[in-house]
């Protein structure tokens, strides 16, 4: 006869418990690394994606066991769970991704979301060594070769700058500046935000770092600037 805590926990509890703890600092490792680049899903949000998905998992794997049992001509399947946690997650990435003017940004947060999905999910199934693996692979794809492309960015023609102003600006002082450092300037576009601030933001074609950081000192010298920033894809 089983004990209350078998019972109440089960054959499997600390086996589920070890699953759910391994996806939860596999996925926290890939979060921490988009939290202190700043990005919109960071730290907690791929956690509970991964543990999530793990726990889906889990459910998929242990929580029909004892149908089983009890009627023999029950079959079910332990991939149709997972099935639907792969494509489903599809719309928490979206939220992440965020189109400025003609840039998109946040399109890699949302790979790494997925991609936590997967990791727990495969967790959850006991594949432990290929979820670390996976987890290192990505690791280095978002920090190394992160470094590597800003290495060698002649492979980007253009950039976008923000501009966050009150009514008090004069844009056409703002290009002012940027024609007298020979950038061209291919699209502007304006947002309202609350109050009297709006939002610009500006296309134009990419030149070395020493200009950009002479433009951003001109153009903040300027009345009715509140903040100028470079935005990255």
């Amino acid at each position: 006869m089983q004990s209350w805590t078998d019972q109440l926990l089960g054959e499997d509890f600390l086996l589920m418990v070890t699953r759910l703890l391994v996806a939860l600092v596999l996925s926290g490792l890939i979060g921490f690394e988009r939290e202190i680049n700043n990005h919109s899903a960071g730290f907690r949000t791929h956690i509970l994606v991964g543990v999530g998905a793990c726990l889906m998992m889990i459910l998929s794997l242990f929580g029909f066991s004892a149908f089983n049992e009890v009627n023999d001509n029950i079959r079910f399947d332990p991939a149709r769970i997972p099935s639907y946690v792969i494509s489903g997650i599809g719309f928490l990435g979206a939220g992440t991704i965020i189109v400025y003017g003609g840039t998109v940004r946040g399109l890699t947060t949302a790979a790494s979301i997925w991609t936590v999905a997967g990791i727990g999910l495969v967790v959850g199934a006991g594949m432990y060594s290929v979820a670390i693996f996976t987890t290192l692979i990505i690791l280095i794809s978002l920090i190394f070769l992160n470094h590597i492309e800003r290495i060698f960015p002649r492979s980007r023609t253009t950039m976008f700058i923000e501009l966050v102003v009150d009514e008090t600006i004069e844009i056409n002082k703002v290009l002012e500046i940027l024609e007298k450092h020979h950038f061209s300037i291919t699209n502007i576009e304006i947002i309202r935000q609350e109050s009297s601030l709006r939002k610009f933001y500006i296309k134009m074609n990419r030149k070395d770092r020493q200009h950009l950081i002479k433009i951003f000192e001109e153009i903040s010298q300027l009345q009715g600037i509140k903040s100028i920033s470079e935005l990255n894809k």
